[in-house]
């Protein structure tokens, strides 16, 4: 949830009140009338202040009567009022519950991220994805070779921190000789060893070679590509338990995000120097992505010092948004643990 979204704060009946609507109408969505509030709210207070209250959670933007319904009924605002405040005290899930889940899984990366997209689904009865981890931080330059392959095509053999290799096929603005392939590659070697992305692309612009200048954009490039690789393999579960509860173009909108038809990257990207752990919220797209704006999201990130992915579940804006925030981040913190063991990786940055 952005965190430069206007919220009027409430006294503590008027917080309680509107948790008890939000609470009752995601139960039934039917609105909510102040006789109903008085009956289940437990407060010691008269029918004319519940009424008179409702008055003001109206008036703040955070209830609407729909039509000439004597009840109320949230708005996105509301949703997100009551987000925020969970989200500065998120409710502790079952971890042992959610973990057992997981005990009879393969040490295998993709049966984990597979299975935690299910267990998620079924936890939170909404969709719910999980992005293959990915470099927490760019992937370091080695060596690069070319290799003159025929007119002006060239070959680009690149070795990466790890003894990873990518290979590359350029097409070159003219032919050029391997002698002067060869004093481009020699050229960079000798300047970027160890260098990330960006620091290879400034490097390169200061040598003296047009075409090791050239050849180091295309390098940095190949980098960042190969670091956001792994993001773009999304596992999803789940969409059957939320298309019923959508109401308009939000089951629409569901199936858009969860084919990826929709600019999720995007979206994830807000997050990605978010804390391992922490948990974010995105309310009927928080006015700022039509084409979210029936949804609600819940995001966090999950990882280790040097890989990271993000987990989440997507839902109508009438979401059990308590039961979504613990188990969203109950599930990170599992991969982030299991990442540890299979990397040992001793220094996972999981929120305590």
């Amino acid at each position: 949830m952005s965190d430069d979204v206007p919220l009027r704060e409430l006294t503590n009946r008027q917080r309680k009140l509107l948790e008890i609507l939000i609470r009752e109408y995601i139960a039934s969505p039917e609105p909510v009338s102040s006789k109903t509030l008085m009956h289940v709210s437990e407060l010691s207070v008269s029918s004319a202040t519940i009424r008179n209250e409702m008055a003001v959670l109206e008036e703040a933007g955070y209830i609407r009567a729909p039509h000439t319904s004597a009840g109320r009924v949230p708005t996105e605002d509301g949703y997100r009022y009551m987000v925020k405040q969970l989200l500065n005290d998120p409710p502790k899930a079952d971890v042992t519950a959610i973990q057992a889940h997981f005990r009879d899984i393969p040490a295998e990366m993709e049966a984990w991220m597979q299975h935690a997209a299910v267990v998620l689904a079924n936890e939170t009865h909404t969709a719910a994805l999980v992005t293959e981890p990915r470099l927490k931080s760019s992937y370091r330059f080695k060596q690069v070779q070319l290799i003159g392959v025929q007119g002006r095509l060239v070959l680009m053999v690149l070795v990466l921190d790890g003894a990873n290799v990518h290979q590359q096929m350029l097409i070159m603005a003219e032919p050029i000789p391997q002698e002067k392939l060869n004093l481009a590659s020699e050229a960079i070697n000798r300047n970027c060893v160890d260098l990330t992305a960006e620091q290879v692309r400034e490097k390169t612009r200061t040598l003296s070679s047009i075409l090791a200048e050239e050849i180091g954009e295309i390098v940095a490039d190949a980098l960042l590509t190969l670091r956001d690789e792994g993001s773009r393999v999304i596992y999803r579960a789940g969409l059957s338990n939320v298309l019923p509860d959508f109401e308009d173009d939000g089951a629409r909108q569901a199936i858009k995000v969860l084919e990826g038809n929709v600019p999720l990257d995007q979206l994830i990207e807000e997050f990605r120097d978010a804390r391992v752990g922490a948990v974010h919220a995105l309310v009927g797209g928080d006015g700022r992505y039509e084409e979210f704006n029936r949804l609600s999201m819940i995001f966090a990130r999950y990882g280790t010092a040097h890989v990271i992915g993000t987990v989440g579940v997507v839902g109508p804006t009438r979401m059990r948004y308590g039961s979504a925030i613990s188990a969203v981040s109950s599930v990170a913190e599992l991969i982030s643990n299991f990442l540890t063991e299979v990397h040992g990786d001793d220094s996972a940055e999981v929120a305590e």
